[in-house]
């Protein structure tokens, strides 16, 4: 399944995942690309069919020529899946959403740039690196926005 893949590859939440259309998806002569917001990584080639196959075979009642092509459509045309039944069904295959996330997340940290790991936390990219004086400047007990 896409959305489990996507989580336990990319730590995306469910939430961005319903969200995403093919306008996310680019491609060169070797790689295919999903770009989350305004990030693109590469996906596995594996990955990048399924995404091809689902776009292809999505019913007409969900694609118009107006309309967004969802990878994951929901029930009412040029809407996306509802991201709690999502869960529901990933958690009913036995692939917690939550805890596959927290897991990618931890096994990235290493490896992603701090502004994509920020993004991925929703947090503003610049509180990362604010530093010490900024956190001693408001105290311990201080919440910025």
């Amino acid at each position: 399944m896409i959305a489990a893949a996507l989580v336990r590859l990319y730590a995306l939440p469910l939430t961005r995942i319903v969200e995403l259309t093919e306008d996310h998806i680019s491609r060169d002569r070797e790689h295919t690309y999903l770009a989350v917001n305004q990030h693109p990584f590469v996906l596995p080639p594996k990955l990048a069919r399924l995404i091809d196959v689902q776009l292809r075979h999505s019913t007409p009642r969900h694609n118009t020529t107006a309309e967004r092509r969802y990878f994951l459509p929901g029930q009412s045309p040029g809407r996306p899946r509802n991201p709690l039944g999502l869960a529901d069904t990933l958690r009913h295959h036995g692939l917690p959403a939550r805890a596959a996330r927290n897991t990618a997340m931890m096994d990235a940290l290493a490896d992603l740039p701090p502004v994509v790991i920020a993004d991925l936390l929703g947090i503003h990219p610049r509180l990362p690196n604010a530093g010490p004086r900024s956190a001693a400047r408001t105290g311990p007990n201080t919440c910025r926005r």
